[in-house]
């Protein structure tokens, strides 16, 4: 027997604008994630250590990546036959992504960079949280939300 999808369960009649709330989560959380990224920790660590500049390419292509699944996805209703598959995938990605940056990128930033380094960027990336884009639904059956969801939650709000 094939397992359901966690989605695919889901009968009660909130059922729908549910998951599109929760994939509004998902969205808004890849969007500030993405730009916290790409504006603050990645032109510092290539300034810092030059070393991780393929690392660095490659985290941008997988950023750009789950962006344009966003956006896409940003566009569907609940009730399109994409959307679950739609949103398996950038959840899938940035699963792959962290693991990735916590197995092989951030040892080696950690080795490369001192703590007030590291502190003073954490820092700057809080602060970018703040002022990061928030991409919102297009959908009317679909409340976005405003405020931020740490990647690792992602899964956990789709299942």
């Amino acid at each position: 027997m094939v397992p359901q999808h966690p989605i695919a369960k889901q009968s009660r009649p909130n059922a729908r604008v549910e998951k599109g709330r929760n994939v509004d989560e998902i969205i808004e959380a890849l969007t500030v994630h993405t730009y916290i990224e790409n504006e603050g920790r990645f032109p510092e660590v290539r300034d810092l250590a030059p070393d991780l500049e393929d690392d660095i390419l490659e985290s941008h292509e997988e950023h750009h990546v789950a962006d344009v699944l966003v956006v896409e996805l940003a566009a569907m209703s609940p009730d399109d036959e994409r959307f679950d598959a739609k949103t398996t995938v950038p959840i899938e990605s940035v699963e792959h992504h962290v693991e990735e940056e916590e197995q092989e990128w951030f040892p080696t930033v950690r080795e490369e960079l001192g703590r007030k380094q590291l502190q003073e960027m954490g820092a700057r990336m809080l602060e970018l949280r703040d002022k990061a884009p928030r991409l919102r639904s297009p959908s009317p059956t679909r409340r976005p939300h405003t405020h931020y969801i740490p990647c690792g939650r992602l899964r956990r709000l789709w299942a």
